[in-house]
C-alpha cells in the first residue's frame, strides 16, 4: 500500500501540483477578498487537473527519463507502472478535474484550466524537444491557475488587475526554468533536450536570467501598485522582498568566476514566489 501510495504521489508530481493549485487559491482570495465554500469545487478540480496533466507528461517523457539519472526511477521509466495505466489515470483525472471547476466555476474557468492543461502537453513537453528556449512560451503555463482561481471567485477576466497577477506568475518561471535546467543540464544534454548552454554563453545566460528576475521583481512591484494589495505594510514586504531578490541575483553578473551554483539562486526565487503568494493570500483577509 505504502509503495503505491508513493507511486501515486510521483506520478501525480503532488509537490509542483500542489504549488499550482496555491497560485489558484491566491487568485480567488484576492478577487473575493475571502475565503468561502465556493472556492471548494474549483481548488480540487484544477489541482485534480494538474495531476492529470502531469501523468501525462510522464507518459510523453518516458523515453527521455529512462535515460536521466535523476528520473530514470520514475514510476514509467522504472517499470513500477505501466504506460497504458499511467494514462488511464492521467485522463480520469484530467475528465474529473474539468468537471470539478465547471461544476464549481462555470464553463470560462473550465476553459482556462484546460488551455493550462493544452499548452503543457501539448505545446510546451514537445517545444522542449525542438529548442531551448521553450521555457519562454512555455511559462505561459504559469499564469493560467491563478486567473482560474481569479474567475472562479466571480473576477472580470478583462479587469486589468488579472493581467497584473497573470504577469507576474509568467515572468517568474523563466528564470526558475533556466535555473533548474543548468542544475540538471549535463542530464538534458546527454537524454537529448537542446541545451541552453549550447545556444548562448554561460556569461549571456546570467545576464540574461539576471535581467529576467529584475522583471520578476518588477511585476511583484506591480502587484503591490495595481490595487490588488491595500495594506501599507504588506506593500512594504513586497518591495524589500523585491529589493533582496534583485540584491541576491545581481551576484549573477557582478561576481568575476563564471561558475555558479544555480541551485542557490533556483531556491530563491521559490522563496520570493512562496513570499507573494502568502501575501496575496492573506492580505486580503486581513484587510
Amino acid at each position: 500500500m505504502k509503495k503505491w501510495i508513493k507511486i501515486l504521489l510521483d506520478l501525480n508530481k503532488v509537490r509542483i501540483t500542489f504549488a499550482v493549485t496555491l497560485t489558484t487559491v491566491a487568485g480567488y482570495i484576492l478577487a473575493k477578498g475571502s475565503i468561502d465554500q465556493g472556492m471548494i469545487l474549483p481548488i480540487l478540480g484544477i489541482f485534480i487537473l494538474a495531476c492529470g496533466s502531469a501523468v501525462i507528461n510522464h507518459v510523453q517523457d518516458r523515453d527521455k527519463d529512462a535515460i536521466m539519472p535523476r528520473t530514470r526511477n520514475r514510476p514509467i521509466p522504472s517499470g513500477n507502472i505501466s504506460t497504458s495505466f499511467a494514462l488511464i489515470i492521467g485522463i480520469s483525472e484530467i475528465i474529473i478535474g474539468s468537471v470539478l471547476i465547471y461544476l464549481g466555476s462555470g464553463f470560462l474557468a473550465m476553459q482556462l484550466g484546460v488551455l493550462a492543461l493544452i499548452w503543457y502537453n501539448g505545446i510546451y513537453t514537445p517545444l522542449k524537444r525542438k529548442t531551448a528556449f521553450a521555457v519562454i512560451p512555455g511559462s505561459i503555463i504559469g499564469a493560467i491557475p491563478p486567473l482560474v482561481g481569479w474567475v472562479a471567485a466571480g473576477g472580470n477576466l478583462a479587469d486589468p488587475k488579472a493581467m497584473v497577477l497573470a504577469l507576474f506568475f509568467f515572468m517568474w518561471q523563466v528564470p526558475h526554468f533556466w535555473l533548474l535546467m543548468l542544475k540538471y543540464g549535463d542530464e538534458y544534454q546527454k537524454a537529448g533536450f537542446p541545451s541552453i548552454t549550447s545556444t548562448i554563453s554561460k556569461r549571456q545566460l546570467k545576464y540574461s536570467t539576471f535581467l529576467w528576475t529584475v522583471a520578476t521583481a518588477v511585476a511583484a512591484l506591480m502587484v503591490a501598485m495595481s490595487g490588488l494589495i491595500s495594506l501599507l505594510i504588506f506593500k512594504i514586504m513586497i518591495l524589500l522582498a523585491s529589493i533582496w531578490l534583485i540584491i541576491t541575483f545581481s551576484k549573477l553578473i557582478l561576481q568575476k568566476n563564471q561558475e555558479f551554483n544555480p541551485f542557490f539562486y533556483f531556491m530563491r526565487i521559490n522563496y520570493f514566489v512562496l513570499i507573494m503568494i502568502l501575501v496575496m493570500s492573506i492580505e486580503p483577509l486581513v484587510n
